[in-house]
């Protein structure tokens, strides 16, 4: 797949020979330290809070502030690069999450390391935003999809990975390490960047101030409604954040109707496929993010294993997107990505249904099998159905569609936390009842990709 993926061919639009193979290198590496944050810390989570000597309820907010810094700028931040450029925007993202890992590294006390993961979220943010859309200035669009399924394998496997990785650090050093360790790697990726990815030239324009005010609230808001009510917090607060982010919202979406210079061009959701597709990755994204949090108290709540061989159960899964994810995008170049969709979703339903049948056998490692199903399916669905996000939109709102797609799976992840906090909560609640959930969800995003078919090919605009 990779030596596919760095061919050329006269005429190639994009970046040519080993400048092509050192941005993509940088990008995957920036992919990977903001997307594997979330999973290492979790695990890291207890320990910490012994060590510094606060409340494991205190704690919790070392990944909520990244998370909700996160994901309330991602839109500001795919905005600001169309003014100022991408390499720029991104560059400086790697700068600030590297920065944000060596001061929470040696970080004494919970604030000083709550501010140093505000620093990360903003770095982590500014990446997320533009990977995918760096990728269609890296390389020509016959190998569009190959690039993007490069690119959702990164983000899936870093996302199923890193309890794994989290456990194996832990194992071998104390939490420090957790963070020290994105130093180093977010260094080299630094220097390479500032060599290696395509420059652009500043552009006159207005930033729309407001509308990014509004999107913090609108993103942050939600995060933090999903936050709390994941942890009980009271009904009044949950209700009262709830509503300032559905308010958000909509002046949001009227803002950005009548402003020359939205944050989001709500254009590009007039493309039926890519409206579709959006609304398959928060579908898909939700039932991942519950299936994801239900599954560690199933391995150790339930089946009572311990954490590190907790971590392993979860191998499978993203070992199969290993596999599947490139094989995906490389036929997203020749097949319709819908039709790809579509079959992913299925195998990917076929696990969730297998992970809840099987819940109750008191075997984890009967869970193996449903789990592989889970991550092939997975890398069949992710990598066409960004491709089609990202390949549906004109060249010069590629940055936009990044960000949108970025928020979308926060989105998602987020809500399939807060479902499984939910149904845990009830009185008839169980882990069991949270995967049945997560199958669901799974199936409401096949349908959808399935309907998605009916609809004309997408013209990818130059």
């Amino acid at each position: 797949m990779l030596k596919r993926l760095f061919e050329e061919r006269p005429g190639d639009a994009g970046l040519g020979g080993q400048q092509r193979r050192m941005a993509t290198l940088v990008v995957v590496l920036a992919t990977l330290l903001a997307v594997l944050d979330l999973g290492i810390v979790n695990i890291a989570l207890p320990s910490l809070a012994s060590s510094l000597g606060v409340e494991e309820s205190r704690a919790v907010w070392v990944a909520t502030t990244y998370q909700l810094v996160c994901a309330a700028s991602l839109l500001s931040f795919a905005a600001l690069s169309r003014l100022v450029g991408q390499w720029r925007v991104f560059t400086s993202g790697l700068a600030l999450y590297s920065l944000g890992a060596l001061g929470a590294a040696l970080a004494q006390n919970l604030e000083l390391l709550l501010v140093w993961r505000v620093v990360q979220g903003l770095g982590g943010a500014a990446i997320l935003s533009l990977g995918p859309s760096l990728y269609r200035n890296i390389f020509p669009h016959r190998l569009l999809g190959r690039a993007i399924g490069l690119n959702a394998m990164v983000v899936a496997f870093g996302l199923a990975s890193g309890p794994t990785l989290g456990g194996l650090v832990l194992t071998l050093g104390s939490w420090p390490w957790v963070f020290a360790l994105n130093v180093p790697v977010g260094l080299v990726a630094i220097g390479l960047a500032w060599r290696v990815l395509p420059s652009e030239p500043w552009r006159h324009g207005g930033f729309d101030w407001p509308g990014a005010l509004l999107s913090v609230l609108m993103m942050g808001g939600f995060v933090l409604t999903m936050e709390r009510f994941g942890h009980g917090g009271h009904y009044l607060l949950v209700g009262g954040l709830g509503v300032l982010s559905l308010l958000s919202m909509a002046v949001f979406i009227w803002r950005q109707r009548r402003t020359s210079t939205p944050l989001v061009p709500l254009s590009l959701f007039e493309a039926p496929r890519f409206a579709t597709a959006s609304i398959v990755t928060v579908l898909a994204f939700t039932a991942q993010g519950a299936a994801f949090v239900a599954l560690p108290f199933l391995y150790q709540s339930v089946m009572g294993v311990s954490p590190l061989e907790a971590a392993l159960l979860f191998t499978p899964w993203p070992l199969a997107l290993l596999v599947s994810g490139p094989v995906a995008g490389r036929l997203a170049d020749k097949r319709d990505p819908a039709l790809l969709v579509a079959g992913g979703l299925g195998l990917f339903l076929c696990g969730m249904v297998g992970l809840g049948w099987l819940s109750t056998a008191g075997s984890a490692l009967y869970l193996l099998i449903p789990s592989l199903l889970c991550g092939l399916g997975y890398g069949f669905f992710q990598a066409p159905n960004n491709r089609e996000i990202m390949g549906s939109a004109p060249l010069t709102l590629s940055a936009s569609a990044s960000g949108v797609l970025a928020s979308l799976r926060t989105f998602g992840q987020c809500l399939g936390s807060a479902l499984v906090a939910l149904v845990m909560a009830l009185p008839f609640g169980n882990v069991t009842l949270a995967l049945w959930l997560a199958a669901v969800l799974a199936l409401l995003a096949l349908l959808a990709s399935v309907l998605r078919l009916s609809q004309p090919a997408q013209v990818t605009a130059a």
